[in-house]
Order: C-alpha cells, then structure tokens, then sequence
C-alpha cells in the first residue's frame, strides 16, 4: 500500500489547497507526508499490484471491493548488522493507530477452525461443528479514484478473540491459560506471512488464508442477500477474482456455505461457484503453487477437506470420461497429489473452480498453458487468456516524480494523459529536441540527488550524483538473479583493480544500488544480502576505486524508498533466469520514469521492449525455450564455468570479502545446484550489455533520446488498461460513474 496521504490528496486534486493550510499551520508538506508510515501489507508486487487495481478501479468508476489482512506487524523490519546480515525486526506500524482506517465493528463474522465434520444422508452436504472460533473484525481504507467522485474500499480483517479473557482459569491460578485462547486468535493476523520451515508456521499461513477468505466470503454473501435476488444470479453480481493461489480456499468456502448452509443441490452450486470465480496465476515456479497436505487440512479444516475430495471426485469422472482409461492423465490432473503424506494442489483446484484462468504477461500465459497442458485440453483454450500487468500513473509518476509529470503535462497542454496513458506518446516527437532533452536530465539529476542525500542520511555513504545509477530493488530470490548482479559487481571491481590511475580517469562512474527483503527462513537469499554488503564495504575501502565504483545496499525496502529510487534510475536491473519471472511491475514503473532497462528476455521486459523499441532495452541472456535443455546439460555433462564468472567466485572462496567460509553455502548453491538459475550460461551476455550501457551514458544526448522515447511508449502498462480488459474478457462488468456533486 505505501503511505495514503500523498496519494489521496493527488487523486482528489487537492494537494495545493492542503499545502497552503499546513503552511498557515506552521507545517511543510513534505514534513507532514513524512510523518506518515508506510502501511504493513501485502508481499512485495502481488500486493503493490493490487492496490494499483484498486487505484484504477476507482478511478475508472468500477464497483469493487479489496481484501486483505489487518497485519499488526506487517511482514518485518529489515536492519542490517555490522557483519551485513539481515535482521528481522516487528514492524508495529499500528503502534499509533492508522488514521485512513474505518472500524466496520457490526460486521464483524465468526470464523471456526478444527472441530469435526459430518455428511449428512444425502453424502454431499455436511455439518461443521466444534473446534474454535475467532472474530473477524472489519478495517476499511478508501481509496478515491483519481477525477472522479468514485471510492471504492479494502476491506481489512483483523482477528480477534471471542473471548479475550478466561476468568475461570485465571482463578484456578492457570494464568497463561486465561489468555491462552486470546493469544490464539489474535496470532493469526499479528505477522505476514511466518517463517513456513516448521510445522506450527505452516499452520498459521494455512489458518491466515482460510480466515481471510471465509471473512470475505460472508461479507459478498452479507451484501449479495440484500439485494434479494435468487442465488442463481449471485455470479451476476459478484465477480470474485483469486489473485494468486493464497485464497484458492475460498472455492471452497463458497461451496461449503451454498451447500451446507443454503441447502442448494451440489450441481446447482458447483455451477454458481464456477461462474463467480477468476483464477489469476502469478507464478510458474513449481514451488510457489501451492500445496497443502491433507493431514494438516483433515486437522484445521475438516468440512472443507471433504468438500475437496468430493469435488475432485467429481472433476475426475469427468476426465475419465472424455479420456477412458486414461489413468496416468488421471493422476496428473487429480487435485490431489498422491505421496506420504498426500497434498492438495491448490492451483489445480483454482482452475478447476473458476470459469477463467489469466497469465499476466504474454510469455508468461503461453507458459501457463504449457505447464497446466492436461487442463487446456480438457476445458479448451478459451478458458485460459492473458491480462498484462499494469501500474497506476498517479503513484508511480505523478505522486513519486512530479518534476517529469509536470513537464508532461507541460508539454501535452493537459493532464488528461493521467487517465489515458496512451497520451504519452505525444512526447516522443520533442525526443531530440535539445531544450526538452535538457530539461528531462535536469529533473534525473534532481532525483538522483534527493536519492543522493537519503543514501547518505542512512549510510553515512557520500555518492557521485552523475554516475550511474544502476538500481536492483526486488524480493530477494535465486531466480531473480541478485546473485548475477553482485557477481558481476565483482568482476567489475576486479577489472578497475587492473586499471592504472590514468585509465581510471576515463571509466564512467557508477553505483550499484541493491534494497529488498530476503524471507526469513530463506537462507541463500539471506547469505546474498550479506555478500553484498560485505563487497560494498570492500569497495568502500578502497579509495582508488570507490571513486568511480560503488555498492550500495538500502535497508528496509519499503513503497516509500520505492518511490525514491525509481524516479533516480539510470538502468534498472530485470534480470531473472529466462521464464521464471512471470510479468513484474517494478520494470514498468521504472521505464515510466525513464529508467532504461537491463533484462532478460522474460515477463513483461518482452512487451516493454516491443512497445518502448529493442533499441532502447539492453537485453542478454538465454531464451526461455533454451532453459530446460541447459539444465538437463549442467546437470548430466557437468558445468564448466566461464572464466569472467569463475574469477568472481574465486575472489569469494579466497577470502577478498570476508571468511570465504561464510559464503561457502553461496558459491556451492552455483556448482551443487548445477546452476540451475543459469548464472554460469547469461553471465558473459550480462557483462556485454554491461559495456554497452557503459558506451551510451556517455553519450548524453543518445541517452536523453532513449529515456524520453522510453515514457512516451508506456501508454499499454497502466493499470487502468488492465482492470479494463478483467472487466471486458473476464468480469463481464460496465463502469458505473458516479454524478459529480
């Protein structure tokens, strides 16, 4: 989410009149935009993603709802200690109350875990009872759209005890039990997302999601019942989307109240769950779809587990029907996985439970398609499509770089281009003009400085504010490849360590700048933060070099450094292992601001470049069809290291950036994991466009060319174009403006 005030000001276009009052006040804008403290929701892009959808949403005057999790803690705070490890801290943003939120406590619902399940007679419908049962209360956020009188919510829930003190037990002198049950509930959305490596995290996450879907689920239920229409026309009026397989449960859940509840016919509500639900896939990766085991669900959800079983009963008497004897397609479409113990497919039953089924980059849907290929020759290619991603222009323009929005707007003669990005394109004929040109570099040196100076309020670190900056801000992950951009910092120490003074004069100066939270039971993640800072530090000490080359890695990433950071970029660095990444949104918002980009030929990167020119994207790298062929050949014929990639390792492993014990696990993740994320295969492409990148700083005016023909082709990558076409091929849902007053 970020900060709010900012941004509803600028949607309600009243930041000027807000501005002039604080200033009789005694207060400065930028003193009170401060004071406000970045909201602890949502993982990394899925969660920016969504709140940019409901930017739009709003904006574009489409009745939504958002859903999501009150986090006491949000996910954690990120220090970094002296040895350049991360440390996870509580984020206790609610610490003094979050002013934008709305309590909604007579809408509060009671949410059961374990207990026991029975079928009644007829084997279908059934009866949970039992077990504990926690409230949820509901927090609302609006969310004003931008030159519209429309506002939609996010609905957060928090839990809470039904009963936040045992008084019986207290007097028994069984204190901690007095609370016991309180600590319970309330532990369910005190942190996002606990470490998973052990049995009771495992257990929250499952208890988070199903607490959050089942919340919602009876506030749509709540709502769609005042209408007074007929349960067959609940898909008319509710179009639920499942961002990711995390509220695959709510299928479930829908089912189970129809079911059981409502007492509809299995058919009857099967058909109804079906029309209601989207299924958006973010993830190819085999271990981010999700995978529940049976056992844990039999335990904390038991109707639900029959629920599952029962509809995949179903689905698979279908398949054997239209494919007799089958049995191999049979075990590959079942959801669920056969093993010890079993497991439910999560994504599987995302599909099979929404009548629509989207990648979010083209690349990534054709891809889609490839891994679920059991499931598009059943239902047929119609069922599965592709909505690119988007960003909303308002956050991630206007309100991070207003010097480059007001020179657009300045330029086009309106802002309507804030509304229909495709305006844009109405800057790119001033791309050579020498007096836009110089305008544009002087609003990028404005915001490299203001990055400038953050960097040096936080790290006591003094910065080249003509360098480059060349800016990696993601979730720390093997496939997304900070091991290859560290590495390739290495190497390029390396090489200006073999420079004379004279030669060193003549080198383009640079910052490699690195933010982003590894999970805390990610321990390679985690091992790369501190090999980062540890190559920072020796670089840092090294006077010579330091003063065209340096490391830097912000603590702390956050929406707010976001927003400082992409409007200060030179390059940014998209550079995830062909295939794996499946759109990203981060490469759009920096492109938006300018920012060129180095990546692979992957995600969104392909339709940025198709839009924006090759010529203008710096990309390297294998293709996605070359990935599995690679693998298999590391894997079987041995990996043999290129020489620029080897002498970087052997730097590590001969201690030049601390004990190369600490980074052992580091380096052998590359030759034990057979380079399974391709370092070994890209890096000599990546240190080529690293040279090019080089070569065109320089040239300033080339440079300008490309940053501003860059913006003026980003009209495709808002996400009010996005939610327009959920709207138009999946949600069948018109816009309903609202009069203005």
């Amino acid at each position: 989410m970020g900060k709010s005030l900012d941004n509803a000001l600028l949607n309600l276009e009243l930041k000027g009149e807000y501005e002039r009052a604080g200033e009789r006040l005694g207060f400065g804008m930028e003193e009170l935009l401060e004071a406000e403290r970045d909201a602890g929701l949502g993982n990394g892009g899925l969660g920016r993603l969504a709140s940019c959808y409901m930017d739009s949403l709003s904006t574009m005057d489409i009745p939504a709802w958002g859903y999501g999790l009150r986090y006491q803690y949000g996910i954690f705070q990120q220090l970094i200690d002296d040895s350049g490890a991360q440390l996870e801290v509580p984020d206790p943003w609610l610490d003094h109350s979050n002013p934008w939120e709305i309590p909604r406590l007579d809408t509060s619902v009671e949410i059961r875990f374990y207990g026991k399940a029975h079928k009644n007679a007829d084997g279908l419908s059934g009866k949970w009872e039992g077990g504990m049962e926690v409230l949820a209360v509901p927090y609302d956020l609006p969310i004003p759209g931008y030159d519209t009188d429309n506002t939609n919510n996010i609905r957060l829930w928090s839990s809470k005890p039904k009963r936040a003190f045992d008084l019986s037990s207290f007097n028994a002198g069984d204190y901690d039990g007095a609370v016991a049950a309180a600590e319970e509930a309330e532990n369910i959305t005190r942190v996002l997302y606990p470490n998973d490596n052990f049995q009771k995290g495992k257990e929250l996450r499952l208890k988070q999601q199903y607490f959050w879907v089942a919340a919602s689920i009876s506030d749509i239920i709540r709502r769609f019942k005042k209408i007074g229409a007929s349960w067959d026309e609940f898909p008319e009026f509710n179009a639920i989307q499942l961002n990711d397989t995390h509220p695959t449960l709510a299928i479930v859940e829908l089912m189970r109240v129809l079911v059981d509840d409502e007492n509809l016919e299995w058919d009857e509500a099967w058909g109804i769950v079906q029309r209601t639900f989207g299924y958006t896939n973010h993830t190819v990766l085999p271990e981010a779809l999700e995978k529940w085991p049976v056992p844990m669900l039999d335990h904390i959800l038991p109707r639900h587990l029959q629920i599952i079983f029962d509809v995949n009963l179903f689905f698979l008497q279908q398949v054997e029907k239209k494919y007799p004897g089958e049995r191999e397609r049979l075990s590959r479409m079942s959801l669920i996985e056969e093993g010890n113990p079993q497991q439910v497919r999560m994504a599987y039953l995302a599909i099979v439970g929404s009548h629509c089924v989207n990648g979010v980059a083209e690349l990534h849907s054709r891809l889609v398609k490839d891994m679920m290929k059991d499931f598009v020759d059943f239902y047929g290619r119609d069922k599965f499509t592709n909505v690119t991603n988007g960003v909303t222009p308002r956050r991630w323009l206007l309100q991070c770089n207003p010097g480059l929005a007001s020179l657009i707007t300045k330029t086009l003669g309106s802002g309507k281009w804030l509304k229909d990005l495709s305006l844009l394109k109405g800057i790119e004929k001033y791309a050579t003009d020498k007096a836009f040109q110089k305008q544009f570099e002087k609003i990028k040196l404005e915001n490299k400085e203001k990055l400038a100076a953050y960097i040096e309020r936080t790290l006591n670190v003094k910065v080249n504010r003509e360098a480059l900056f060349d800016i990696q801000v993601k979730r720390i992950h093997e496939y997304k490849r900070q091991s290859m951009n560290i590495l390739g910092c290495i190497y390029r120490y390396l090489e200006l360590k073999k420079m004379n003074p004279k030669d060193l004069k003549d080198v383009a100066p640079r910052v490699s700048i690195f933010a982003g939270k590894a999970a805390p039971g990610y321990y390679i993640a985690k091992l790369t933060i501190k090999l980062i800072n540890a190559v920072s530090k020796v670089i840092a000490a090294d006077k010579q070099i330091s003063e065209v080359f340096k490391v830097i890695f912000l603590p702390d990433y956050s929406v707010s450094l976001a927003e400082l950071l992409i409007p200060a970029s030179d390059i940014s660095e998209h550079i995830s292992t062909a295939g794996t990444e499946a759109s990203g949104t981060s490469n759009m918002k920096f492109a938006l601001n300018g920012g060129l980009i180095l990546g692979t030929v992957d995600g969104a990167n392909i339709e940025i470049a198709e839009e924006v020119g090759m010529e203008n994207v710096y990309f390297f790298g294998v293709l996605a069809d070359a990935v599995a062929d690679l693998r298999h050949t590391n894997y079987y014929s041995g990996l043999n290291l290129v020489p620029e990639l080897q002498a970087a390792l052997d730097a590590i492993r001969e201690g030049m950036f601390g004990p190369p014990d600490v980074f052992d696990p580091f380096v052998n993740s590359i030759y034990d994991g057979k380079d399974y994320y391709l370092l070994n295969s890209d890096f000599q492409s990546y240190l080529e466009a690293q040279k090019m990148i080089d070569a065109d700083f320089v040239n300033k005016p080339v440079w300008n060319e490309k940053g501003i023909r860059t913006v003026a082709k980003m009209g495709k990558f808002s996400s009010d174009r996005s939610v327009m076409d959920y709207c138009e091929s999946i949600w069948n849902v018109d816009a309903q403006p609202l009069p203005k007053i």
